[in-house]
């Protein structure tokens, strides 16, 4: 069977993707991933996604589009893309257990969050651990938090967080920041921000919630007790593109490269969401994404079909 069209990911974007192709009646296969449902299940309340004044868990606004996609004919297929062969047509898909067809394929395997691999960090993720300060920042307001990391993405949510935070203290493991030297000067300047150099975060404190975080002099071997109420971890995203080496261009971080914003170099194939953006990461941007990939899927199917009855 080769399918109209096949999405990899179910995040905002591949499953706005999925919502509008299926409303379309080219019924959308989604190959969810393991870890469905991407960044959003990270997030405890989201407070800036349209159309929920009181805000919505991650987990159900995840759940609720799903359910919109589904109800127009959405499939779904919870294994991973292992990989995939664009040099024919129609363009293949392998997961584990099967091999997929398809005329039209929209990539939206989203980018997964850098982090320090600490236990108490993974058990307190949505609960004062963030990696996302746009997302998170006014859940701190007149709070303490740390962040972590010294390049821009630390420096650009060191200065946001400040809007909101009592104050912000940045750990970096090194002497000096990697951050452009203006957005250096911003943070450094400002009177809300505090650095911790040559220092590593080593444990973060809280059964439930943050309560505070142990934080490791790496010169000294030094550990001293800081009291904050939330941690950012901001070393950077890693999209998952894997299984697409030698399939698709990649830049040196291996963000897919992209023209007329959704598009590769290869006819019917289309990107959506954070496996491309390096500078958004919203979930609105993404879902944005995922409807601009499927109305060219449209277009594209829409010629294909013709073409085939001519």
């Amino acid at each position: 069977m080769i399918e109209d069209v096949i999405i990899i990911g179910s995040g905002p974007a591949g499953l706005s993707a999925a919502l509008y192709t299926a409303r379309e009646g080219f019924n959308p296969l989604v190959i969810t991933g393991l870890s469905a449902g991407g960044q959003l299940l990270l997030t405890n309340i989201v407070e800036n996604y349209p159309a929920f004044p009181e805000g919505v868990q991650g987990s159900e606004l995840v759940e609720l589009i799903r359910k919109q996609a589904e109800k127009f004919g959405t499939r779904f297929i919870n294994e991973d893309v292992v990989d995939v062969d664009f040099s024919v047509k129609p363009l293949r898909i392998k997961t584990a257990s099967k091999e997929y067809q398809a005329n039209c394929i929209i990539i939206a395997s989203g980018a997964s969050s850098n982090w320090l691999g600490l236990p108490s960090e993974q058990k307190l993720i949505g609960k004062g651990v963030s990696s996302c300060a746009t997302c998170d920042a006014p859940f701190f307001k007149n709070k303490d938090v740390i962040v972590v990391g010294g390049g821009d993405t630390a420096m650009e949510d060191s200065l946001f967080l400040t809007k909101f935070a009592k104050s912000v203290t940045i750990v970096h493991r090194r002497d000096q920041f990697r951050a452009s030297k203006i957005m250096q000067d911003r943070v450094l300047s400002n009177p809300k921000t505090k650095v911790i150099w040559n220092s590593a975060l080593e444990e973060i404190l809280g059964k439930t919630v943050v309560t505070g975080a142990k934080v490791k002099d790496l010169l000294t071997n030094k550990t001293t007790t800081l009291n904050v109420q939330g941690i950012f971890i901001a070393i950077g995203y890693t999209p998952n593109t894997k299984f697409l080496a030698n399939k698709l261009k990649l830049d040196k971080n291996g963000y897919i490269i992209t023209k007329d914003e959704v598009k590769t170099d290869i006819q019917g194939v289309y990107v959506a969401g954070d496996v491309a953006d390096k500078v958004y990461r919203q979930a609105a941007t993404a879902a944005g994404s995922g409807v601009k990939a499927a109305i060219e899927v449209r277009t594209y199917l829409q010629n294909l079909h013709y073409k085939n009855r001519a």
